[in-house]
């Protein structure tokens, strides 16, 4: 199973939980079962069908952007990381 590393502001959804871990081919079929889980989660992550503006995907470290249909290994570690603003 993959390793999800929950953004800060999303882990009520997980009740507090950082870390959580999901079984998923790709990124989407992980989002999926976040959902699933989760309720609310997956609307937290994607927005018609994409990661959600201002969001990234990093798996095993590799910034893998906004592409959905990245592959995981079982053992994948999967951050979803937020945008940071200010100046």
């Amino acid at each position: 199973m993959a390793t999800v590393h929950i953004p800060t502001p999303m882990r009520e959804a997980t009740n507090g939980a950082a870390r959580v871990e999901i079984e998923g081919a790709t990124v989407r079929e992980v989002v999926e079962r976040l959902e699933a889980s989760y309720p609310g989660l997956g609307g937290r992550l994607v927005e018609d069908g994409q990661l959600r503006p201002g969001l990234s995907a990093f798996v095993d470290g590799a910034n893998v952007g906004r592409r959905l249909r990245t592959r995981l290994q079982p053992e994948s570690e999967l951050f979803f990381v937020e945008a940071l603003g200010g100046g």
